[in-house]
């Protein structure tokens, strides 16, 4: 195992700008990991661990691929490295999954995300996505960065498991058409339907941003909008709550729970 002290060191200056810059993480074509769990999560399930960082004294993980680099540090440097306030014993810079739009979708349950800016909700929907047993996760229209630091602790390891695609909107209603997998989008119209009625176990549902709402352009691509019933008095949901009353609805009756 490599032991590194120092700040100026060309590796730790390398996390720290994967920590910081999405472009930089797109050029290097990586991402952090950091916390025991969500290491253990990469590292079982295949997440392209290139290089473990372990505090000083820290052994690691048993099944650490052999061609991984290890690396020790002593605390004040891992906190150096961390973007939490209270570092854990380990830190992973992993590879950055393909994120372009499979040329052909299979027929399935995708959960699209237009616009939401917020990291932490984009993590959660991953999250409960990956729980519910959807087929994918789209993100159109500048999402937040789904493998910044803070998107993915929230995910809890389900950047590992569940693929996100980044896609535009022409690309992806045309993907959509093709699997003959029908688009619907969360808002309210004349064609509105209650989420409870609708046959969700093969189509994809647009939750939208937290401010603006499903766009334009997505309420012109879809075939129609639903509702989730709620008191009068209550105008909308969180989109992170929105998206799991969705996907709720995607997976009743479905084998994959």
């Amino acid at each position: 195992m490599e032991r590194i002290t120092s700040r100026r060191n060309p590796l730790v200056l390398h996390i720290r700008r994967l920590g910081a810059e999405r472009k930089y993480r797109r050029a290097q074509s990586a991402f952090l990991c950091e916390g025991d769990k969500l290491v253990e999560e990469a590292l079982r399930w295949t997440g392209g661990v290139e290089t473990l960082v372990c505090t000083e004294g820290t052994e690691p993980p048993e099944h650490c691929p052999a061609d991984t680099r290890l690396v020790e540090v002593p605390e004040e440097v891992m906190a150096h490295l961390s973007t939490v306030e209270t570092p854990q014993h380990y830190l992973a810079v992993c590879r950055l999954p393909e994120r372009a739009l499979p040329p052909a979708l299979e027929p399935g349950r995708y959960l699209v995300l237009d616009g939401l800016q917020d990291p932490g909700n984009v993590g959660t929907i991953w999250r409960t996505a990956d729980a519910f047993g959807a087929d994918g996760l789209i993100l159109v229209h500048g999402c937040a960065d789904p493998f910044s630091p803070k998107t993915v602790r929230a995910t809890m390891g389900a950047c590992f498991r569940l693929p996100v695609w980044e896609s535009d909107w022409d690309t992806l209603s045309a993907r959509l058409a093709a699997a003959e997998v029908p688009l619907y989008a969360t808002a309210l119209r004349e064609d509105t339907a209650d989420v409870r009625e609708l046959s969700l176990s093969r189509a994809a549902v647009v939750i939208g941003s937290e401010g603006r709402g499903v766009s334009e352009q997505a309420l012109s691509l879809c075939q129609c909008t639903v509702k989730i019933p709620m008191r009068a008095r209550c105008e909308s949901l969180n989109a992170a709550v929105a998206a799991s009353v969705v996907l709720w609805e995607m997976a009743r009756g479905c084998e994959a729970l």
